[in-house]
């Protein structure tokens, strides 16, 4: 079974335009982690000086982005297991 699962596999390519979405999806999820690291590090400075309802929100937000990301990753794995 594996051998027919590999074979159309190969059978098939990526268009110019889906792999376009595949590049601008890494970029994104690259793009939305890079934000939620940035509310982690505020979450900690607001934690470190007993800001706790404003590390809360930091946290928040950090999570939300990182949500994005996750949607974005989960659209590139799709993408590599149809294609790689």
């Amino acid at each position: 079974m594996t051998n027919n699962v590999t074979s159309i596999k190969k059978e098939q390519s990526a268009t110019s335009s889906e792999n376009q979405k595949a590049i601008e999806n890494h970029k994104k999820a690259a793009n939305y982690l890079e934000e939620a690291a940035k509310y982690h590090h505020e979450a900690a400075n607001h934690h470190a000086a007993g800001n706790y309802e404003k590390a809360l929100e930091s946290t928040l937000k950090a999570k939300g982005y990182y949500a994005h990301a996750s949607e974005h990753q989960r659209e590139v794995s799709i993408y590599h297991a149809l294609y790689n």
